[in-house]
């Protein structure tokens, strides 16, 4: 259970979501994702996973839901989970296109017995378009919106884990338009399908830096612009232990403050904003940050407008004082992970455990 804060322990710990009801149906990536989103934030969430599927009470994105084993592939089962639905506020599946039709648990089936369900999908290309039935991954959706290609050194694009698709193009958006679709049932008593595509949120993601092209101020291509490794003010940098950090002083202000925190006197770090000078102006900054450990140079800038900070590995961002002294982590059996956010200041969202469940007590608990 996540250990409340001092100053919210008269909040009563329920989440903004409570009182809703949402079926998923398990799968991996940004399914589960978006899920413990919505169980942190007070939903209750049943799982609907095959039988003798193994479960982790250790599980981060596992967390916060009921769990009912069934075999889809019944058509017994099938009736159950249509009663289940039947008073269900929301869906969440990421099958691909055609395999929930297949198993008769189709938007069109199951709206007519839930009219105001909402029918949250999560696909990779989205339920139509030539790659529809394809395969693939994260790195292949955010490949065909532009991301990809801006990010990475000047040899080559470099992955940025899985956040950009799966995560903030996924789950996200997945999220937001499960949300935005039971607002809207609320006002007019009918559900709706969302159809979340992975690369249609990368691609949206995308939006600043399309308009920044249309500016003309945005060169195709990586480590050329001033957000993408170009800019010698906005980068990482490796310290004399081999660890890193990190500066983002755009504004004038920002950076005249690094500059002389830095000692950097260099008349030639006069040409900020001309991207000319840059290559050379980061070869200089290189040897700068090279000089002094990571440790020293948080001593010198960490906590200014400098706009600094170290760059951590995940053991270590869990024990930096700032993080620390928000709970933005907490342990679960043994397992340090991220807090349930953002944060509300009345109705706070907590962690529960997950617990297996029969589908009939829950659908008889879900009778309205």
């Amino acid at each position: 259970m996540l250990d409340k804060p001092a100053s919210q322990s008269s909040v009563r710990a329920s989440g903004p979501l409570a009182g809703f009801r949402i079926v998923e149906f398990a799968g991996i990536g940004p399914g589960p994702f978006a899920c413990m989103l919505l169980a942190d934030m007070g939903a209750e969430v049943v799982t609907l996973d095959r039988v003798g599927a193994k479960k982790s009470m250790k599980s981060v994105a596992g967390r916060g839901r009921k769990v009912i084993e069934l075999d889809l592939k019944d058509k017994a089962a099938i009736a159950q989970v249509l009663d289940l639905l039947a008073n269900a506020d929301a869906l969440i599946e990421g099958f691909r296109p055609g395999v929930m039709e297949r198993l008769g648990l189709g938007p069109d089936v199951v709206l007519a017995r839930n009219p105001k369900l909402v029918y949250g999908r999560m696909t990779g290309w989205g339920q139509e378009g030539p790659l529809a039935n394809a395969a693939g991954h994260d790195i292949n959706y955010i490949s065909i919106t532009g991301a990809l290609a801006a990010i990475g050194t000047k040899e080559k694009p470099l992955p940025p884990l899985n956040l950009v698709g799966d995560f903030g193009g996924g789950a996200l958006y997945l999220v937001v338009g499960v949300l935005a679709a039971l607002l809207e049932a609320s006002r007019s008593g009918k559900g709706q399908v969302v159809d979340t595509a992975m690369c249609d949120g990368a691609a949206s993601l995308m939006s600043f830096f399309f308009d920044m092209s249309a500016m003309g101020r945005w060169t195709e291509g990586r480590d050329r612009n001033f957000l993408d490794g170009g800019a010698h003010f906005y980068g990482v940098y490796e310290c004399a232990c081999g660890n890193f950090i990190s500066i983002g002083s755009i504004e004038p202000q920002f950076y005249a403050l690094l500059r002389k925190h830095a000692d950097l006197s260099d008349a030639a770090f006069d040409a900020q904003m001309d991207p000319r000078a840059w290559p050379a102006l980061k070869e200089k900054l290189k040897a700068v940050f090279k000089s002094k450990t990571r440790e020293d140079w948080c001593k010198i800038m960490e906590g200014t407008d400098i706009c600094f900070a170290p760059v951590l590995t995940m053991s270590e961002a869990t024990r930096h004082p700032h993080m620390v002294a928000r709970n933005v982590f907490v342990e679960r059996h043994g397992v340090k992970q991220p807090a349930p956010a953002p944060r509300f200041s009345r109705t706070m969202s907590t962690i529960r455990e997950p617990e297996a469940a029969e589908i009939g007590a829950v659908t008889s608990a879900w009778k309205r």
